[in-house]
């Protein structure tokens, strides 16, 4: 029997090039740190939440750091199972932040040039991708989430639904996923602080 035939779920070369050929690339706005992502994203949304805007204010006042907020102050997030993403370059410039010391979601920027790169539910399956991290070829905008929380006076168009929570279809891809990956959940450490 093959060495490799206990291993649960296919290795990052069989995603990338037989089950799932389609790549993206994510990067820091200097180019320091860089993401490789295998397949289609589970979902693209921008998400309102007070979290996710709060994040965005203190992400905006580190020095030279890019945009997080979308002009309505959305944020707009590729989301990929954690076994498609892998770090390709700079992860020692990588560094988490958590609103609470507590908190199971953490943001990781790249501290090289402050580019808020993802943010991990750590007991989730999935990775939320900043969008904005990515080039031109990012797949458009699925849906808004949380509009309930979005600023007083912010206007959103119709071109997609504009959900006040989370709906049954986002939740439905996020489940299809775990199940595809085996209800696994693997650990991501890029950015971890050291204990």
């Amino acid at each position: 029997m093959r060495r490799d035939m206990h291993r649960i779920g296919p290795a990052w070369e069989d995603v990338v090039t037989t089950h799932q050929p389609r790549r993206r690339l994510s990067a820091c706005y200097c180019g320091k740190v860089e993401f490789e992502t295998g397949g289609d994203p589970i979902v693209t949304v921008a998400c309102y939440c007070t979290s996710c805007q709060e994040v965005g204010h203190r992400f905006a006042q580190l020095p030279a750091a890019p945009p997080v907020l979308d002009a309505d102050g959305g944020t707009s997030f590729l989301l990929y199972r954690k076994d498609r993403v892998r770090c390709s370059k700079g992860e020692e410039n990588l560094q988490e932040h958590r609103l609470k010391h507590d908190a199971t979601t953490r943001r990781v920027i790249a501290t090289c040039c402050n580019s808020a790169m993802f943010l991990d539910v750590t007991i989730g399956h999935w990775l939320s991708m900043y969008r904005n991290r990515f080039s031109d070829d990012a797949p458009p905008l699925e849906m808004r989430v949380m509009t309930r929380d979005r600023r007083a006076g912010v206007e959103l168009a119709g071109d997609v639904p504009n959900l006040a929570g989370h709906s049954g279809k986002f939740m439905w891809k996020l489940l299809a996923a775990l199940i595809a990956m085996g209800f696994r959940s693997p650990a991501i450490t890029w950015g971890k602080s050291a204990p």
